[in-house]
């Protein structure tokens, strides 16, 4: 169930933020219970039907989450020292940075991620909503 809810929650915080158009309520609603139907299909008990009924579920797993050493290293990979070609790693350290400022500071702070809102704001949420732009047009034009 923390895998689905998880990444529920994460796609629809970056449509909101990056997509071509934020969602409304009742647009949201409808995304969380699309992803219920696959969620139950793939054996996920009563999983959230509802933005409101995400968020407080999401709610209920924080007591659990913790930031171990086996987790921020994983997010050290991921973020600092990515498997790829040189020249992929600008245009990744990008996207990795606005994916960073769609974590709430609760998500963020236990695995020592930086919380630099002003820095988010002028700099990397832009840029992210330029590649994220770019990564939409390329794929709509391959079609």
């Amino acid at each position: 169930e923390w895998v689905h809810i998880a990444e529920v929650d994460s796609f629809l915080r970056a449509h909101q933020l990056y997509g071509s158009a934020p969602l409304d309520r009742d647009e949201c609603d409808a995304y969380v219970a699309d992803t219920a139907r696959v969620a139950c299909a793939l054996g996920v008990p009563d999983p959230p039907r509802t933005a409101a009924a995400l968020a407080e579920r999401i709610a209920s797993y924080r007591p659990e989450l913790e930031g171990t050493t086996a987790a921020r290293e994983a997010a050290r990979f991921l973020l600092i020292t990515p498997p790829l070609p040189l020249l992929a790693r600008a245009p990744y350290a990008a996207l990795a940075a606005a994916a960073v400022a769609m974590l709430p500071p609760w998500a963020r702070t236990p695995l020592w991620l930086p919380h630099l809102p002003p820095v988010e704001s002028t700099v990397v949420r832009p840029t992210g909503r330029v590649l994220v732009g770019g990564i939409r047009w390329a794929m709509n034009r391959a079609r």
